[in-house]
């Protein structure tokens, strides 16, 4: 009688059917939850700091000017400028643009919109006060100015 040798039996490797689907699933919860840089700055930001921060609830409801001066000053000049949705405006113009960003909210959410004023700390008071009496004849009463929570040294 012969004798059979047995050949030896391989391990059964990871199955990688289902890699696809575990990158697939991967790469679509990437896309959904990252959030991308909605506007170019065109003006310089050093936003000042504050002691006292109150976070807000509602983005969605927030529509931004920066005010600074802008970063190419060869197109641009060099005084402080107002922009808004990767414009740059003049101050008249913000009722205008006041109104576009009302009507782009849900009706129950418009008389809600506040304007976030992102302004360089080297920008003297008489834009600002353009841009205030501007956002009050835009019916833009809700009015928050953004600053960074300051770092206390010891």
């Amino acid at each position: 009688m012969a004798k059979f040798k047995k050949k030896p039996k391989a391990d059964p490797g990871v199955s990688t059917a289902s890699l696809p689907d575990i990158v697939f699933m991967l790469l679509f919860f990437f896309m959904v939850t990252t959030v991308l840089r909605e506007q170019d700055l065109l003006v310089e930001q050093k936003i000042p700091q504050s002691t006292q921060l109150q976070k807000l609830q509602n983005k969605t409801l927030i529509s931004y000017l920066f005010i600074g001066k802008p970063k190419n000053v060869g197109l641009y000049g060099s005084e402080p400028r107002i922009q808004a949705n990767d414009v740059l405006i003049t101050a008249p113009e913000i009722v205008q643009w006041g109104n576009q960003e009302r009507d782009l909210l849900a009706e129950a959410d418009r008389g809600l919109m506040t304007v976030s004023l992102k302004v360089d700390k080297d920008v003297k008071m008489g834009p600002i006060s353009d841009v205030q009496t501007e956002l009050r004849n835009a019916d833009a009463r809700r009015v928050l100015y953004a600053s960074t929570a300051k770092i206390y040294e010891d």
